[in-house]
């Protein structure tokens, strides 16, 4: 609970706003304008406080990496900015210590550890895959 809250402070501190907002099946989106960054937040659509730490996480990303896009951007720029993001919320929510502490600790399948570090499994699966092989291609080891 600490770490959500400590994140939410960090990026308010920082002038990130945050909304309650209909995403329809999204659960959260980065708004960036004139240097202002607005966060909406689909409540509806997350789940688990493990989906609201990842959800904030990676919108942190966007603002910190200041990798937003235009709606119409084309899709390898999109993949970028998201690429970006997934890879700011990793380092920032799970250091490669931590993980190998955890793995010390006993927690060496991908589910103990999510729940461990409080996260989902997909994102999970992207921490182990850019702190093992630098990258976040998950698809290609689980």
């Amino acid at each position: 609970m600490e770490k959500i809250l400590t994140l939410y402070d960090e990026l308010n501190r920082a002038g990130v706003r945050f909304y309650h907002w209909d995403l329809d099946d999204g659960q959260a989106c980065t708004v960036e304008m004139n240097g202002q960054y607005g966060v909406f937040m689909d409540f509806g659509n997350i789940r688990t406080a493990a989906e609201e730490l990842v959800a904030v996480a990676h919108e942190g990303g966007h603002v910190s990496t200041g990798s937003t896009h235009k709606v119409s951007s084309p899709y390898d720029l999109v993949a970028k900015h998201e690429y970006k993001a997934d890879k700011w919320a990793v380092q920032k929510l799970i250091s490669a210590d931590a993980l190998d502490a955890a793995v010390a600790d006993g927690h060496t399948d991908i589910y103990s550890l999510a729940e461990h570090f409080n996260v989902t499994v997909p994102f999970m699966k992207k921490a182990v895959c850019l702190h093992t092989h630098g990258n976040l291609a998950s698809d290609l080891y689980f």
